[in-house]
C-alpha cells in the first residue's frame, strides 16, 4: 500500500508540475494574468507532495519490503537500519527520487520566501525551474519507477553494494544533490531573469544566497566523498581523476565562478551577461554529471545505472534543458546591457581573471573527463589521468592562486598596485621561503614546490583585508571571504606535503615482526577472525609507536567478506597526529605464514579535508551575513511602509 501511495503522489506531484510551468508561463501574457494567483501555491504542494512521495520509499527500505523491486536489489534484512535508509538514494532511482524531491522543496521555498524580483520575474523563475522538474518527472516515471512492484516475493534481497555500506553514503550523496538542486534553482533565476530582461542587482541578490548554497554543499560534499574515497579503497589516494569524481569538481568550479560574478553584479551592477550565462553553465554541469553517472558509460563505484536507454532519456533532457537555455541567452544576450564599466587594476578585474582561470581549468576538467569515452565510441582506448590534469590545471591554478592574493586588497572600480605594494611584501617573502626550503630539501616535484610556496603566500594574504578593521564589527561576509581563502591555502599546503612527503611500505610479515614506515614502528600482533552484522572479517591487531619513545597504541585494519552481496573489502586502519596520518592496510596470507601489510606515513594530509571545511565554512559566514543584510533591508523597508500608511490614515482622520 506504501509503494502505490508514494507512486500516486508522485503523479500528482507530476501533474502540479505541469500546471505550474503552464500557469506560470501563461501568467506573464495579458490573457493569462489571472493565472499569476496559483503559481506559488502551486509551487510549494508540488514540493511537499514530492517529499511525501520520497519518505514513502524510506519507509519501504526502512522496513524492507521486499515486494518493492528497488529494496530487492539493493538492501537486506540484515543490513543495519542507517544503511538501509541511506540504501533510499544508493541507488539509480532512489538517488533520482531524492534529486526531484530537493528540487521540489527548494522550488516550494522559493515561491514562499523569495519577495525581493519582481512577479513576472518571478513567475518566469517558478514556470523554468517546474520545466526542469517536470523533464526529472517524467524520466522518474516513465524509465525509473522508484515504486514498482516484484513478483514473486523473494525470500531475501541482494543488499547494498558492500563500498557503498558506509557512513558516507549518509552524508556525501545529499550533500551533492543539495547543492545540484541549488544550481537549478540559480538556473531557473537566470531564465527567469532573461525571459523578462530583468537583469541587474535586485535580480543579483535574489539568487545570490542560492547560488552561495548551493556552492556551500557542493564543497562540503566533495570534501566528505574525498575522505570517504580515501579511506574506504584502501588505495591511499584523496584524488584520482575518476570521471564521476570530475563529475561533481565541474559543477564546483562553475558555482565558484559564478558566485563571485552575482556577487559582482549586486555590489557594483556589472558582468551582467557574464553572470547568466555562468548560471546556465553550472547547471550544464550538474546535467553532465547526472548523464555521466547514471547512462551506464561508465563503470564505477559511484554510476548506480546500467542501462543505455535511460542514459539517453538523461541525453535528451539535457540537450532541452541547456539547449533552450543557451538559444534563449543567445536571444536575449544583446538586450542584457553591459553594465557599470571598471578598470582593470580592480577587484572586479582581478574576479573576471580568476573566473576566466575557473572557466578554463573546467574546460581542460571536462576534455580530459569526456574524451576517453569519445575515443571509446570510436573504438580506442585512451586513459587520461592526473599526468594530463595535474600539470594543464596548474597553468591556471597558480596565476589564480597568485591574482587570489591581491584581489580582496584592491578598491572597487579603480586602483593601483603601487596603493598596496607594501602590504604583499610578506607574502612575496614567505613564497620565495618557500621555494627555497623545498628546493633544499630535493626530490621535490615542482608542482609540489609552486603548491607549498603559494600556500604560504596565501595563508599570509588571506588575513589581510582584516587589517586595520574592528574585528568584532567586521561584516560576516568579509569573515566568510577571510576564511574561505584561508581554506584554500590549508587544502593547498596539505596537497603539496602530501604529494612531497608521503611513504609507501608493502611488506611480508609474521606474528611478531617489526617494521618502520616514516617515523613509525609497526608490529604485527596478531590476525583474527571477527564478525559484524552481514559480514565475516580477519582484523589484524597493529601494535604502533611513534619514533622510540612514543607510547604504543593498536590499530585494527581488515579485510571483510560480504555474504549479501558476496564481495570483499579493505577497511583501512588510520591513526592521526597533529603532522600526518599513519594508514595500514591488510592484505593476504602468504603461504609460509606471513601476512601482507600496505603502510603509508602521509604527513599534513588531513589539512586537505580541513581547508575543504574550512572553504565551506567560510561561504557559511558569508550566507548568514547575506541573509541578516537582507532580513534588515526587507524590516526596515516594512517598518518604513508602515509608518506611511500610518501618517496616511492619521490625515484621513484629520
Amino acid at each position: 500500500m506504501i509503494a502505490e501511495l508514494g507512486l500516486a503522489v508522485l503523479w500528482l506531484a507530476a501533474a502540479l508540475a505541469g500546471l505550474q510551468l503552464i500557469a506560470g508561463a501563461l501568467s506573464l501574457t495579458a490573457r493569462g494574468a489571472s493565472l499569476a494567483g496559483i503559481v506559488r501555491p502551486v509551487a510549494v504542494v508540488q514540493g511537499l507532495l514530492a517529499l511525501v512521495a520520497f519518505m514513502a520509499l524510506v519507509d519501504l527500505f526502512a522496513s524492507t519490503d521486499l515486494s518493492v523491486k528497488l529494496v530487492a536489489m539493493n538492501s537486506h534484512s540484515m543490513k543495519p537500519l542507517i544503511f538501509k535508509i541511506a540504501g533510499t538514494w544508493g541507488n539509480h532511482e532512489g538517488s533520482m527520487l531524492l534529486w526531484v524531491t530537493v528540487m521540489g522543496v527548494a522550488g516550494g521555498f522559493v515561491a514562499l520566501v523569495e519577495k525581493r524580483l519582481p512577479e513576472p520575474t518571478m513567475l518566469a523563475t517558478l514556470a523554468g525551474q517546474a520545466f526542469v522538474s517536470l523533464g526529472f518527472y517524467a524520466f522518474l516515471l516513465i524509465a525509473s519507477n522508484p515504486f514498482e512492484r516484484l513478483l514473486p516475493v523473494p525470500q531475501e534481497g541482494n543488499g547494498l553494494n558492500p563500498l557503498l555500506q558506509d557512513l558516507g553514503l549518509a552524508f556525501h550523496p545529499p550533500t551533492l544533490y543539495l547543492g545540484y538542486v541549488g544550481l537549478s534553482v540559480a538556473f531557473s533565476f537566470a531564465i527567469g531573469a532573461l525571459v523578462t530582461r530583468e537583469v541587474g542587482p535586485a535580480f543579483a541578490r535574489a539568487m545570490r544566497p542560492w547560488v552561495l548554497g548551493a556552492w556551500i554543499f557542493l564543497t562540503v560534499g566533495i570534501t566528505a566523498g574525498s575522505y570517504w574515497a580515501y579511506y574506504e579503497l584502501g588505495w591511499g589516494g584523496w584524488w584520482f581523476w575518476d570521471p564521476v569524481e570530475n563529475a561533481s569538481l565541474m559543477p564546483w568550479l562553475a558555482a565558484t565562478a559564478l558566485l563571485h560574478s552575482v556577487s559582482v553584479l549586486a555590489a557594483r551592477n556589472a558582468l551582467r551577461a557574464w553572470t547568466m550565462m555562468l548560471g546556465v553553465v553550472a547547471f550544464s554541469m550538474s546535467m553532465i554529471g547526472t548523464f555521466l553517472v547514471r547512462s551506464g558509460i561508465l563503470t564505477s563505484v559511484h554510476a548506480f545505472a546500467v542501462d543505455p536507454e535511460r542514459g539517453s532519456f538523461i541525453l535528451a533532457l539535457l540537450a532541452i534543458n541547456i539547449g533552450g537555455a543557451l538559444i534563449l541567452f543567445a536571444l536575449r544576450a544583446a538586450t542584457v546591457t553591459e553594465g557599470e564599466r571598471f578598470a582593470v587594476v580592480s577587484r572586479e578585474g582581478a574576479l573576471v581573471f580568476n573566473n576566466v582561470m575557473l572557466s578554463a581549468i573546467l574546460g581542460i576538467v571536462l576534455f580530459g573527463t569526456l574524451y576517453p569515452l569519445v575515443a571509446e565510441a570510436m573504438g580506442a582506448k585512451v586513459s587520461v589521468g592526473p599526468p594530463y590534469f595535474n600539470p594543464m590545471g596548474a597553468l591556471f591554478a597558480v596565476p589564480m592562486l597568485i591574482v587570489l592574493m591581491v584581489g580582496p586588497l584592491l578598491r572597487w572600480r579603480r586602483d593601483s598596485f603601487p596603493r598596496i605594494g607594501k602590504t604583499l611584501v610578506i607574502p612575496a617573502m614567505l613564497i620565495v621561503a618557500g621555494m627555497i626550503a623545498m628546493v633544499a630539501i630535493g626530490g621535490v616535484s615542482l608542482l609540489s614546490t609552486l603548491g607549498f610556496a603559494l600556500a604560504l603566500g596565501l595563508g599570509w594574504a588571506s588575513v589581510l583585508p582584516l587589517k586595520g578593521r574592528n574585528l568584532r564589527r567586521t561584516p560576516l561576509p568579509v569573515w566568510g571571504m577571510v576564511v574561505a581563502h584561508l581554506g584554500i591555502a590549508v587544502s593547498l599546503l596539505g596537497m603539496s606535503c602530501e604529494s612531497a612527503f608521503s611513504i609507501e611500505k608493502l611488506v611480508a610479515v609474521k606474528a611478531g615482526d617489526v617494521t618502520e614506515v616514516g617515523p613509525w614502528q609497526v608490529k604485527l600482533d596478531t590476525v583474527e577472525p571477527v564478525a559484524g552484522p552481514n559480514w565475516t572479517a580477519l582484523e589484524a591487531r597493529l601494535l604502533v609507536r611513534y619514533g622510540d619513545t612514543g607510547r604504543v597504541i593498536q590499530i585494527d585494519p581488515q579485510s571483510r567478506s560480504f555474504w549479501a552481496p558476496p564481495q570483499q573489502t579493505s577497511e583501512s586502519a588510520l591513526l592521526t597526529r597533529w603532522n600526518g596520518q599513519l594508514y595500514a592496510v591488510l592484505g593476504g596470507e602468504a603461504e609460509d605464514g606471513r601476512w601482507q601489510l600496505r603502510l603509508w606515513w602521509k604527513p599534513f594530509v588531513t589539512m586537505i579535508w580541513l581547508g575543504g571545511l574550512m572553504i565551506a565554512l567560510g561561504g557559511f559566514l558569508a550566507l548568514l551575513g547575506r541573509v541578516a543584510s537582507d532580513l534588515r533591508r526587507i524590516f526596515a523597508r516594512d517598518k518604513i511602509a508602515y509608518r506611511r500608511e500610518r501618517q496616511a490614515q492619521l490625515g484621513e482622520r484629520s
